[in-house]
């Protein structure tokens, strides 16, 4: 039975088909709504219902916990209407006209960056080129019917290769990847998806915020904006456990070096032969102590579901960041 959905503040209206969620209804008639992993896990798609009543479908309490339910909050990317409903969420209206494509692509290079991360090049058909925002990320469409999401590393204007970095979690995938994926083989994928992509519309210092291969999207919002030469002051704090897990890690020394970029890495869990002389502790924690004040900024954090929403949640009611100037990326890895 199709429901009607109303959007608040715009007034915009679209329609449920069955067995739809609200996130894909919306998508199928044109309205952007902000989301990341699409599994309910990281609550980038998190927006109130005003009126009527939704099935939570799989939403996890981590990202969804019973106290927001009871305040009328949802999930949008697994909520399934039960009649009509209002709701109030930010529509996006930047990747709106962006086509989103399923396309092969070869295997140009696999290249172990650090023990646990590869970077992998694809190339697209020679007639084939795909539009898409620094920070946007691709589904790779698996032979079993599953999807992997991996982050573009690459800003839109070097297209020539799609660049992914993908951390072993030890899912099938990943086996694959790391054990049996070669040069030239053939994959396909969906994109360009998600809504985390850098805001040009504001004037505000940036603080970037990466934990693990969240470093990906990082690099692609960075080299764009060196590339369109934004002038907005940006840092970029990158959280990882030991220095090896740094990986890349001449890229942002000589963002800092050449561009004026910022750069303040943190390590969670140095290990002696590391030798580390510089910030200690959670990514975030270095962000607060450095910047007390954060209602000024715009801030893009891309990581693992427990930092995004750590950060979320201090910045907001410790440092003054207005929600409207949080953006995130949640990781979750395969079968989370």
């Amino acid at each position: 039975m199709s429901q009607q959905i109303t959007i608040r503040p715009s007034g915009h209206t679209f329609h449920t088909h069955d067995g739809e969620t609200v996130l894909e209804a919306a998508l199928r008639e044109g309205f952007i709504l902000p989301y990341g992993c699409r599994n309910g896990a990281c609550g980038s798609c998190k927006g109130k219902v005003i009126e009527g009543s939704v099935n939570h479908g799989k939403s996890q309490d981590v990202a969804l916990p019973a106290s927001e339910r009871a305040l009328g909050m949802a999930l949008f990317c697994q909520a399934m209407p039960d009649s009509d409903l209002v709701i109030e969420c930010r529509e996006i209206g930047a990747v709106k006209d962006i086509p989103v494509k399923i396309l092969p692509c070869r295997v140009q290079t696999v290249e172990l960056v650090a023990p646990d991360v590869m970077r992998i090049r694809l190339r697209l058909p020679a007639a084939e080129r795909m539009q898409f925002l620094a920070g946007q990320y691709i589904d790779i469409l698996l032979k079993d019917g599953t999807r992997r999401s991996l982050s573009m590393a690459n800003p839109p204007h070097d297209d020539n290769l799609l660049e992914l970095h993908l951390r072993n979690y030890g899912g099938s995938f990943s086996e694959h990847v790391f054990n049996r994926m070669k040069e030239k083989d053939i994959l396909r994928f969906e994109g360009p998806l998600g809504t985390f992509f850098l805001r040009e519309d504001s004037d505000k210092p940036v603080v970037l915020m990466a934990g693990g291969t969240g470093f990906a999207p990082i690099k692609a919002i960075i080299e764009h904006a060196i590339h369109n030469k934004v002038s907005r002051p940006m840092a970029l704090y990158r959280g990882a456990r030991s220095a090896t897990d740094l990986y890349l890690n001449e890229l942002p020394e000589r963002w800092q070096r050449d561009h004026g970029i910022t750069y303040i890495p943190v390590l969670s869990d140095a290990l002696p032969e590391d030798q580390w002389t510089g910030r200690c502790g959670l990514v975030h924690q270095a962000v607060m102590e450095d910047l007390p004040d954060l209602s000024g900024y715009d801030v893009y954090a891309c990581g693992a579901p427990a930092m995004i929403e750590a950060a979320q949640r201090d910045f907001g009611a410790n440092c003054g960041l207005p929600e409207s100037g949080f953006h995130a990326d949640a990781f979750t890895p395969a079968g989370t």
